[in-house]
């Protein structure tokens, strides 16, 4: 690693630290984000050269520290901000302090009162540092359009008095599965075809700081785990061409042994909906081919997750189970259940679902205008070609 790049990783790890101890101390976002980009800002020019110092982090925090205490007193706010930044600059905190801080913030970001995909987008902006430019762009927006809306999500903070802090007792239970929802967007938006694949490695990095400030919730050990086990494909979701693999025609040997190992190890005995995801990425990561993938046991976690979650996707998914399962047939009766409400008419994974589950009852040519159909729906350009090379596999065209 050069001296530019290890200065750069230094300063970009200390960034979330803080903004979030500058928040707790100012109550000013803004501030806080400012100065602390002031102050890598400042480390970038002077590290390269200089080397990164012994304790990056202190340093980062000695400059973004001046810096507000600087803005305060130019603009006559209260001398007890000023005091509580001074008490910074005496010592580095605790690192007890820096987790509660940390964790503070990503609930604050996460609060149910903000929209969903205001959540995701401060998430990534102010506890992973993203820049408003690469946010803007993985949400198809203007950059100017995204730092409004950044804004407004901050304003609301404040306007509304959405406290800093990690809520206890019952009101934990309640709040953590919307901040795992949003780390599991943030993935998605990484993961799929056409996503950001920065955005996967720091929903990653996130659930490894959540799990290491909540040990002892086994819904937050069980997202890390699905994360990773999802992640162990990278390498191996596309040919020398760049198209599409689906699993079973992945090399399992590229597939990151590690990560499957470090997933395996983390997954919880309880049942809530990551869990149950979790045991069945289990099923599919651990298996040495895909004749041998205990599809039993994925479809009987479907049937336990539907009842958690009865939603149009998981019921498509317990449908592709309980085919590979219980046979081709199964898996159609309950697409037919699934597609019942309309709600997957326009979804091309349903379609292409279905051809699968078609093609295997011995139906090449039907099943061959349902992968044709589905990719007229595709998401994206990696996803069409990836439909229409199965359309023409069963098929037999060139």
């Amino acid at each position: 690693m050069s001296a530019a790049e290890e200065a750069s990783a230094a300063a970009a790890d200390a960034f979330p630290r803080i903004v979030a101890a500058l928040i707790r101390v100012t109550g000013d976002w803004s501030l806080a984000e400012d100065c602390a980009q002031d102050a890598l800002a400042m480390a970038l020019e002077r590290w390269p050269a200089a080397g990164v110092p012994a304790n990056p982090g202190g340093w980062l925090m000695t400059v973004a520290r001046n810096r507000a205490v600087d803005v305060l007193r130019r603009s006559s706010v209260e001398q007890r901000k000023l005091r509580e930044l001074a008490r910074l600059g005496q010592a580095d905190p605790p690192a007890h302090e820096i987790d509660d801080d940390r964790l503070r913030l990503v609930f604050t970001c996460c609060h149910p009162a903000l929209a969903l995909e205001s959540r995701v987008a401060l998430t990534l902006r102010v506890v992973c540092g993203v820049p408003t430019g690469a946010i803007a762009q993985a949400f198809l927006a203007s950059e100017s359009a995204m730092t409004r809306r950044l804004t407004r999500a901050k304003s609301k903070i404040a306007d509304a008095r959405i406290p800093y802090r990690v809520p206890t007792g019952p009101a934990l239970a309640e709040r953590l599965p919307g901040v795992l929802a949003v780390l599991y967007l943030l993935f998605t938006q990484g993961y799929n075809a056409s996503g950001e694949p920065a955005f996967a490695d720091e929903a990653i990095r996130l659930a490894r700081l959540l799990r290491s400030l909540m040990p002892d919730q086994p819904e937050v050990a069980a997202l890390l785990a699905l994360f990773l086990f999802q992640h162990s494909r990278r390498d191996a979701r596309r040919d020398a061409e760049g198209n599409l693999l689906t699993l079973d025609r992945q090399d399992r040997t590229r597939w990151d042994a590690p990560m499957i190992a470090e997933a395996v190890a983390l997954l919880p005995t309880s049942n809530g909906p990551y869990a149950l995801q979790a045991r069945i990425a289990a099923c599919h990561a651990t298996s040495p081919d895909p004749a041998s993938t205990d599809w039993t046991t994925v479809a009987s976690a479907y049937d336990a997750l539907i009842r958690l979650q009865p939603t149009p996707v998981i019921a498509l998914n317990r449908a592709v189970a309980h085919g590979y399962a219980h046979g081709p047939e199964a898996g159609l009766r309950l697409l037919a259940e699934a597609r019942a409400g309309g709600a997957l008419d326009d979804y091309p994974l349903a379609l292409a679902a279905e051809a699968d589950l078609v093609s295997r009852t011995g139906n090449a040519v039907r099943a061959a205008e349902l992968f044709r159909a589905s990719a007229d729906r595709a998401a994206s350009e990696a996803e069409r070609r990836a439909l229409l090379d199965r359309a023409r596999s069963i098929s037999g065209t060139p």
